[in-house]
């Protein structure tokens, strides 16, 4: 169990760790993607934040596990929030959105499993 914790919770920090370095940089994707949900653009800084915060502490909870319990379940909800803004704007291509909302929900499975 504990190869399954540690390989999903590092999987899931890169993972959602590159996200929130493409929305600090500014880079296109985070920008286009805001455009198209119709929320600021400035919102890409503090999603970035929310996201970096979440990956760090998912790493954190290897050395204090109520963190790591605590980031997988923020970004399950960041991830749900950002389901709404999805529907919100009707839009149904969520491919990316199923791959980092399945990573935060398995780090906080494993991570409840572990513990």
């Amino acid at each position: 169990m504990f190869a399954v914790y540690v390989t999903v919770t590092i999987l899931a920090s890169a993972v959602i760790g590159m996200a929130a370095v493409a929305n600090l940089t500014g880079h296109h994707h985070p920008r286009r993607q805001a455009d198209k949900m119709r929320i600021p653009r400035w919102c890409t800084l503090p999603f970035g934040t929310l996201l970096a915060a979440g990956s760090l502490g998912l790493l954190a909870g290897f050395a204090v596990p109520v963190l790591g319990t605590l980031a997988a379940a923020g970004l399950v909800v960041y991830f749900v929030v950002a389901f709404g803004a999805h529907m919100r704007v009707r839009d149904h291509h969520l491919g990316m959105w199923a791959v980092f909302f399945s990573l935060a929900v398995a780090a906080l499975a494993v991570n409840l499993a572990y513990h």
